[in-house]
C-alpha cells in the first residue's frame, strides 16, 4: 500500500488524527509519502515522524493507491494540483467546519484504511472544468484546470462588468452584474450554491451558469451540458476584471475572450460505504430536519 499524505492544518488535534493515520499504516508496512511543508510541521511536533516528501512538482505517480487530505475542502482543491491527472484517488479528513468534499470523521481516521483494505469504498470521478486563452495568463500556465468552478468578477471598482457569453458559439446573453461562476457538479455545493445556483449531483454530465448579484433580475442560473463550450468576453470601467480557477487568482485585461470547457481529465474521489453525497447533503444542509420542533 502506497499513501501520500497532505495538509494545511498545524491544529493539534488535527496532527492527533494523522498521527493516528500513520500508526495504522505502519501496522499495514505501507509506504508513507508526505507534502513537503506538511512534513515540515510533524516533524517540529514529533521528530521521529519523518518521512520522504513530494511536491507539486516531483515525488508522485500513479503507483500511488491513496492521496489523504486533512482540512477542509479548500484544503482538497489544493490537493488536486498536486495529483493533478495522476489518477491517484483522493479522500479528505475533515478537520475544518461544512465539508461537501472532505467528509470523514478524523476521530474515525483509523477507518480510511481499514475500510480501505476491505474494499468498503467505491471510486467516483469528478470532472474538473479548465480555461484556455489566445493569449498567455502565467498563473493558470501548468494548472489551468478546477475542480469546484472558474468565476470571472470586477476588480478595482464597485461598478458591475458585463460579462457577454457564447455557448458553442451561439450567443447566450451579456450578463451585467459582479461576474460570473460555472461550476461543475462537485462545486455546484460551494460558491455557486450561495448565489443561489442549484445542487447538482456529482454524477451528473452538466455545467451551471451562475451570475454574481446580476443588475438584469431576470437573470438565472442556467444548467447545461458538460460538453458546452463557453466563450467569456468582459468589459466594464476599469481595465482589468478577475478570473479565479478554485482558489487561483489571474487578472486579465478587458475585452479578451476566455474558453472554459470540462477538463481532458478527472479527479478520482473515494468514497466509502458509510458516506455518500446524499448523506452529506442531509447532515451539512440540514435536509429532513424541523428544528421549529
Amino acid at each position: 500500500m502506497k499513501v501520500a499524505i497532505y495538509g494545511l492544518t498545524n491544529q493539534d488535534d488535527a496532527l492527533d488524527a494523522v498521527e493516528e493515520l500513520l500508526l495504522e499504516l505502519k501496522k499495514e508496512n505501507a509506504v508513507v509519502f508526505v507534502e513537503e511543508d506538511f512534513q515540515s510541521i510533524l516533524s517540529t511536533r514529533n521528530t521521529a515522524l519523518q518521512y520522504k516528501t513530494f511536491t507539486t512538482e516531483e515525488g508522485l505517480d500513479s503507483s500511488f493507491d491513496m492521496f489523504v487530505s486533512f482540512g477542509g475542502d479548500g484544503t482538497i482543491l489544493r490537493a488536486t494540483t498536486f495529483v493533478r491527472d495522476l489518477g491517484i484517488p483522493i479522500v479528505g479528513v475533515n478537520t475544518g467546519r461544512l465539508g461537501f468534499l472532505s467528509t470523514f470523521k478524523k476521530e474515525e481516521v483509523r477507518k480510511v484504511v481499514t475500510e480501505f483494505l476491505s474494499n468498503s469504498y467505491r471510486v467516483v470521478e469528478r470532472s474538473l472544468v479548465e480555461v484556455t486563452a489566445d493569449f498567455e495568463i502565467p498563473e493558470f500556465k501548468t494548472m489551468n484546470f478546477a475542480l469546484n468552478e472558474v468565476s470571472v468578477s470586477r476588480k478595482d471598482t464597485t461598478s458591475m462588468i458585463t460579462i457577454e457569453t457564447h455557448l458553442n458559439d451561439e450567443y447566450l446573453t451579456s450578463y451585467w452584474a459582479d461576474g460570473l461562476i460555472i461550476s461543475t457538479p462537485t462545486g455546484s455545493t460551494g460558491y455557486s450554491l450561495s448565489c443561489g445556483g442549484p445542487v447538482i449531483v456529482p454524477s451528473a454530465k452538466s455545467l451551471v451558469l451562475t451570475p454574481i448579484a446580476p443588475h438584469n433580475l431576470n437573470a438565472r442560473p442556467l444548467v447545461i451540458s458538460d460538453d458546452t463550450v463557453i466563450r467569456l468576453k468582459v468589459s466594464g470601467r476599469e481595465e482589468n476584471h478577475l478570473v479565479s480557477l478554485d482558489s487561483r487568482l489571474a487578472s486579465i485585461e478587458n475585452e479578451q475572450e476566455i474558453i472554459v470547457k470540462r477538463a481532458d481529465f478527472t479527479i478520482k474521489m473515494i468514497e466509502y460505504t458509510s458516506e455518500s453525497f446524499l448523506k452529506t447533503l442531509r447532515n451539512k444542509l440540514l435536509w429532513g430536519e424541523d428544528r421549529r420542533n
